[in-house]
Parts: C-alpha cells; structure tokens; sequence
C-alpha cells in the first residue's frame, strides 16, 4: 500500500482533513475501545502541537499528534492505525517520522502497557508506574535526547516515509 506523509500545525489543516483525523481518532479510542472521554481536549489547536498523518489513496490510514510540553520536550500522543491498515507497518513509519520531527529532543508518551515493547524499539524506557485510565492500562515512558539520528532506533521491519534508511 503506498503511502504519503503529512505534517502540518493546527491553522495548515483544512475542515475536511481534521475531519478525517478526529474521525480515525475517535474511532479507534472511543468506539472500538470503548472508552467514551472529551477526545477534543483543547491541545490540538496549541501552536506547537504537529499532526502527523499517513494517507492512501486520499484516505488517512495512520496517525498521531506531537505536542509541545514545558521545557522543550515533546509528547507523542494520539497514536494510531485504521483497522483495515493494521499489520502494514505504519505504525513503525508513524513513529520513525515522528522522531525524525522530534529530533534530539527529550519525548515522552503514555504507552498502552501492551505497546511497551513496541515504542521500546524506538528508544523508549519505563519512566514511572503504571495506571489505568478509561479502563486501560497505560505506562509513562521516555526518551532522553540522542546524539545520534533518531533514525537509527527504527526497527528495520518498520517501513520508512522519511529520508530515514
């Protein structure tokens, strides 16, 4: 399946595209998981927050959000596969473009426990106990700043949109 990358701040986004971005989000994390919560929680429209999103043929298949948090670090959030396009990989390309965005920045994110293992493979840590929220159990991890591309902690089966080999 080919794929396009896109990134864009809140003002770039036209009403069709965050459209489509808030239809993938909610329903994956408040339908299929049933977990019914505000998914409009204000920091979409932040300054610093970036969409990154993959599409094919026209129709957004992947995605997820950077935010600014204080100090510099950026937070990963929001991360997620359309179910017809699951098993593909782009959820690997989602976060090898996302670090490529993030840079040498400190990130975190709040990792369904479940997925530890999977943003371990991009240089991620436990970095606090884990809680449940919405009935699902989440784990705080981080990743420190590197001196090296953040490329170099894709997993080699995770397919690239970047310039990331």
């Amino acid at each position: 399946m080919p794929v396009e990358s896109h990134l864009a701040g809140f003002a770039d986004l036209d009403a069709r595209t965050f459209h489509d971005l808030l239809r993938l989000r909610i329903d994956a994390f408040v339908v299929e998981q049933s977990c019914p919560y505000p998914e409009l929680d204000g920091r979409d429209v932040e300054p610093g927050t970036r969409h990154l999103w993959l599409s094919s043929d026209g129709a957004v298949v992947a995605y997820l959000r950077i935010l600014a948090d204080p100090g510099g670090v950026a937070r990963i959030g929001r991360v997620v596969v359309a179910p017809a396009a699951r098993g593909a990989g782009l959820a690997g390309a989602l976060m090898a473009e996302a670090l490529a965005v993030v840079g040498d920045r400190r990130c975190v994110l709040d990792a369904q426990t479940h997925l530890i293992g999977f943003y371990a493979g991009f240089g991620f840590a436990e970095s606090g106990p884990g809680y449940v929220e919405d009935g699902i159990p989440h784990t705080p991890m981080r990743r420190d700043p590197t001196s090296g591309s953040s490329c170099s902690t894709r997993p080699a089966s995770a397919p690239t949109t970047s310039g990331c080999t």
